[in-house]
This record gives structure tokens, C-alpha cells and sequence, in this order.
């Protein structure tokens, strides 16, 4: 159900980006702010990504998680569910399954400060409030940080 997937094929960059871009129009409207980069972002750019992807499959691709490991800490850089899919326990499943497999390692991730689920989801975890800052006028982002 959750395995890693290579966004470098096209076809699951194609998968990715179908569930992108509309997950993150949701959080655009929460948070008010409408430039958020991965919902433009093209099937190349995501196949040339950097970061680890770990996708939730079932039928087809529900969600998945991406981040970046650098030294003891990880980086969650995004956590996307279809928005078809929502109130599933899928974006849980998919953190659970990253926290599982790394219990060793210190985890950071940013969300919008207005996103109120992703928040909540995250301290539901753990994972303590650390900074927030502006990443446009009048819009803020969150980080936080779950020390093991």
C-alpha cells in the first residue's frame, strides 16, 4: 500500500502532478495565497526532483509524501492527498509510515499557517511549533519539528 515511487518515470510524475495540483488549490484557498509552486509545477520538474517520494497505492496513486534526508534530520517537503480521498486516514498512514521507518531521526516540515487539518495532523504526531514566517505579504507558514 505505501512504497516509494520513482517520479523520475513519467508516468508517475504524470500521477503525481494529477493529484498536485488540486490538493494544492485547497491549501491556496485556506491560506489565501494562490502562488503556491507545485501547483504549476510541470511533469519534467517534478521527474527531475530531488526528494524521496513515498507513495499510497492502492487501485492508483491516493497520496503521497516527499522529503529530503540531510544527516539526522528529514525534511517533509510536500504530503498531498487526492482531494477525492480526504478524511481517509491517508495523509496519517503516509506519516506514520516515514516516522516508523526512520524513529532515529529528527523530522521538520512547513505548512500554511492558515492550514489548519495539516497543523493539527502533525502536532497529532508530536510534532512542536517551531518558527513562522512570511512567505508573501500577509501570508505566513509554520514550521515544525518532531525531535526522537
Amino acid at each position: 500500500m505505501i512504497a516509494r515511487i520513482d517520479q523520475t518515470k513519467e508516468k508517475t510524475a504524470r500521477d503525481i502532478q494529477s493529484i498536485q495540483r488540486p490538493a494544492y488549490r485547497i491549501e491556496a484557498e485556506l491560506m489565501g495565497f494562490h502562488d503556491i509552486p507545485h501547483i504549476s509545477e510541470t511533469i519534467e520538474e517534478i521527474q527531475q526532483s530531488e526528494e524521496t517520494f513515498l507513495g499510497y497505492q492502492e487501485e492508483y496513486l491516493k497520496g503521497f509524501i516527499s522529503y529530503k534526508e540531510e544527516g539526522d534530520v528529514i525534511d517533509i517537503y510536500r504530503l498531498v492527498v487526492d482531494p477525492l480521498q480526504f478524511r481517509q486516514g491517508i495523509a496519517r498512514s503516509l506519516v506514520g509510515h516515514l516516522l516508523e521507518h526512520n524513529k532515529e531521526k529528527e523530522f521538520i516540515v512547513s505548512t500554511g499557517t492558515a492550514n489548519a487539518p495539516a497543523r493539527k495532523l502533525y502536532e497529532s504526531f508530536g510534532f512542536r511549533e517551531e518558527e513562522t514566517f512570511e512567505v508573501a505579504p500577509g501570508v505566513t507558514c509554520t514550521q515544525f519539528r518532531l525531535a526522537n
